[in-house]
């Protein structure tokens, strides 16, 4: 089942100041089409409550709901799929447990990993980076950068939506668009900055 997959996926991010909810209804209310819920801090119980409040906004405003890894809770809350970043996750046992309707997106550093997320034959796109250094979400994987993107032009055999993420900035984002990524996702560089509103915006209008 082919799904809507955006070309801007924003994430949200453990903040000291301001909570995931204040997070997603700033980016509603600066035009968000994709959200991805990111709160790996909390309870099943807390992450319920947080997701299904989100939910009634996201709703509201007609926003696609994906939340980062908790599968398990997707009977549970009102998302429309899920994002694995477990590299070693079994995908084809997800989407059976998940079912077709939802949308299921994973995470790869390489090549060989996306074309491997993609010969599952149930991933629906997949994140892909990190581009730059990024502590949203620390790892030891090699930076892409716009090379790494390039790469991508070598290898017409991969279809799957592409998604770069990691460290991205505003001013990288007409080069990462000119690589032939599908899509572009962002979480401190929204989230962190003086005006969360602005920035969103700003990157929205470079993407689309």
């Amino acid at each position: 089942m082919k799904k809507y997959i955006s070309k801007f996926h924003y994430l949200t991010q453990d903040l000291p100041h301001r909570s995931h909810l204040e997070q997603v209804n700033i980016a509603c209310q600066a035009g968000a089409n994709w959200i991805q819920y990111r709160c790996l801090t909390k309870t099943d119980d807390e992450l319920i409550d947080e997701i299904n409040d989100i939910a009634v906004v996201c709703d509201a405003w007609g926003v696609t709901l994906i939340i980062t890894n908790h599968y398990h809770l997707l009977g549970k809350v009102d998302a429309q799929g899920v994002h694995i970043e477990d590299f070693d996750a079994d995908f084809e046992a997800i989407r059976v447990s998940i079912g077709d309707d939802k949308t299921l997106g994973a995470s790869a550093t390489n090549i060989a990993m996306l074309l491997a997320v993609q010969n599952t034959g149930v991933v629906d796109y997949c994140g892909f980076g990190p581009f730059a250094h990024t502590d949203t979400k620390p790892n030891n994987s090699p930076l892409l950068g716009f090379e790494g993107y390039r790469e991508l032009q070598k290898h017409p055999e991969i279809d799957i939506p592409v998604i770069a993420i990691g460290g991205i900035q505003l001013s990288d984002t007409d080069n990462l668009i000119a690589t032939g990524v599908y899509g572009i996702a962002v979480s401190a560089a929204v989230n962190l900055a003086a005006d969360p509103a602005r920035a969103f915006k700003e990157f929205y209008q470079k993407i689309y």
